[in-house]
């Protein structure tokens, strides 16, 4: 049965749930919000139902479902906002001056679980794509592009359309197409990026598996000597939705010990996030026992160290969609690794 036929409302159901996966990853890069890809995907799916009987079939199912999904990320995409990394709202804060300061939800960058965006490919090529895509510094510079060049370049670069089929999605010329992209290429390599991003294998080399294994032992037991000995000397670590950031070994592991002194003695589960090694926290719970959900960890690794943890603290949205457990029984050695 080819794309542009389907003879019962079961079949159509089956045909477009099968691009959901990959929707949401364009979905997500294009506006760099877990949850408004996840509404903007069901908003195209609800649009392709209502709209199938004037869908003539001239285009795959696939292409007409990338229009519609296009249009309306554009419109989500007209009030203006572009969501940002700590690094890229303003300077490091030396940790003498260290405050926790609140922005609103639709600041940030969020968190994305693999498993939600990444479909699954033979092509190690093209996974190794699609994971560079939507890491958090790839994220942030696509945000710095207009909506329709973010749309030309994540569709040439990172899906490999041809020029002529964005042309078509976006009812316009090649030319025009050709020209987006250029000026798209050219803002991305202007970018002074604070927080370059991770050189990580997939799947991850012994070395870097090491690396994670020693960061687990110094996170866990508190370690800050052992945790020192992992961190790049410019390392950085952001807490959204706290604007602050640190960067240097020496700040963010007296962040640790002090203001964030109630995270020791938390425990870590691995979790795959934005194409990059991460983890679920929990810390100790006083009041319940056990462990509390605290945070998403987001790790950049380089040359051999950690260049990079990000703390994404808004547990009640981040723990469902990780399909995570909202609490940890202290007598529990394992729970499976989340999505």
């Amino acid at each position: 049965m080819s794309d542009s036929v389907v003879t019962t409302t079961d079949d159509l159901d089956v045909r477009l749930e099968k691009h959901r996966v990959e929707l949401t990853g364009y979905c997500y890069r294009m506006l760099g919000s877990s949850f408004e890809a996840e509404d903007a995907v069901q908003d195209t799916m609800v649009r392709a139902w209502r709209n199938y009987e004037k869908f003539e079939g001239r285009s795959s199912l696939r292409s007409w479902l990338y229009r519609i999904a296009t249009n309306v990320c554009l419109d989500m995409l007209s009030a203006g906002n572009k969501r940002a990394r700590p690094v890229d709202l303003s300077d490091s804060t030396p940790l003498a001056q260290a405050a926790l300061s609140p922005r609103a939800d639709n600041t940030w960058l969020e968190p994305m679980p693999d498993a939600r965006v990444l479909p699954t490919v033979a092509d190690p090529a093209e996974a190794a794509v699609a994971k560079e895509s939507v890491r958090l510094a790839f994220m942030a510079a696509l945000q710095q592009l207009p909506p329709k060049q973010r749309a030309v370049l994540i569709l040439r670069e990172v899906l490999a359309w041809r020029a002529n089929e964005v042309a078509e999605l976006l009812d316009t010329s090649v030319a025009s197409v050709n020209s987006a992209l250029q000026r798209a290429r050219a803002t991305l390599a202007e970018r002074d990026d604070k927080a370059a991003d991770a050189a990580v294998s997939d799947p991850l080399d012994e070395e870097q598996q090491r690396l994670l294994e020693r960061y687990v032992a110094a996170f866990e037991g508190y370690d800050m000597a052992a945790l020192t000995a992992l961190l790049h000397e410019d390392a950085i670590m952001t807490m959204p939705p706290f604007d602050l950031w640190l960067t240097g070994h020496d700040d963010i592991t007296g962040f640790m010990t002090t203001i964030g002194s109630a995270c020791e003695g938390s425990r870590l589960i691995p979790v795959q996030v934005n194409g990059l090694p991460g983890f679920a926290q929990y810390k100790p719970d006083p009041e319940a026992g056990g462990y509390a959900p605290w945070a998403v960890q987001i790790l950049e690794i380089s040359d051999g160290g950690l260049t990079g943890f990000h703390f994404f603290l808004d547990t009640k949205r981040w723990f469902p969609l990780f399909d995570l457990p909202l609490h940890l029984e202290a007598e529990s050695d394992q729970i499976e690794e989340g999505a």
